[in-house]
């Protein structure tokens, strides 16, 4: 991403309401692991969710990964973890070395190649090892952030679980979030700013409407948890095992 992007990323990510219920959804999505689960956060910008792991799981050996040398030494300092600097594609681990990879709204990046990405996140896990992806929906919401985070790519639920079944990871189970909301992403991003040259969804929100919208979210999580799913939202989570039995 552009450096500016990163130094949004980085002011408000501890805070926003996007990232609040980002980091909610992922961090239940890992709850299964024991407490010293060594986790590798693939793709960790400036390290808002190590942060939080770090948090929640402070027994938990934590890495992280993030391509930008300057976002990857603010991770180290924010986090006090190991953050390697490179790509997805080519990760610098050994095979087997993780027991969970998170990497949340990576695989949709210019500079990311899906299959590669996932053969690698294949590889660090240790067998029976979870994988927790975020991705940005559908196609058809394409607009200027997408422009100023350079995503090229947002992903179906049906496309999202054939790719992660095809890189052997079982069972694939993506579930839209962000889909109350929905109505709301589409006036901003078509409507509102819809033009190329606009600014990013990334900001410090008014605190009442960061509020709202937080609120919101957790409604919607608390509705998931029932086991309800939306047909259509503004980002996947999508979980799913490296087969094989753990050593």
């Amino acid at each position: 991403m552009d450096a500016a992007e990163y130094d949004l990323m980085d002011a408000v990510e501890d805070r926003m309401w996007w990232y609040r219920a980002l980091h909610g959804h992922a961090l239940r999505a890992l709850a299964p692991l024991p407490a010293d689960a060594r986790v590798l956060d693939a793709g960790c910008g400036t390290g808002g969710f190590l942060a939080r792991l770090r948090a929640a799981r402070p027994q938990a050996r934590l890495t992280g990964l993030e391509y930008a040398w300057p976002a990857a030494r603010r991770a180290a300092a924010k986090t006090g973890a190991p953050i390697a600097c490179g790509s997805v594609n080519l990760l610098p681990f050994a095979a087997g070395s993780f027991d969970a990879v998170t990497s949340l709204d990576v695989l949709s990046h210019a500079g990311v190649e899906p299959a590669e990405a996932l053969a690698e996140f294949h590889r660090v896990l240790a067998p029976g090892g979870l994988l927790v992806l975020n991705l940005p929906g559908h196609e058809w919401l394409k607009s200027a952030h997408d422009i100023r985070v350079h995503n090229t790519r947002r992903f179906e639920r049906a496309g999202a679980a054939s790719m992660l079944e095809g890189a052997g990871f079982r069972p694939a189970r993506p579930r839209h979030w962000n889909s109350l909301l929905l109505p709301l992403m589409l006036l901003q991003r078509k409507v509102l700013a819809r033009g190329d040259d606009a600014a990013s969804d990334v900001t410090d929100y008014p605190a009442w409407l960061d509020a709202s919208l937080f609120t919101i979210c957790r409604l919607e999580a608390a509705l998931l948890r029932t086991g309800l799913s939306f047909p259509v939202g503004g980002s996947l989570l999508a979980t799913a095992i490296r087969p094989g039995n753990p050593p």
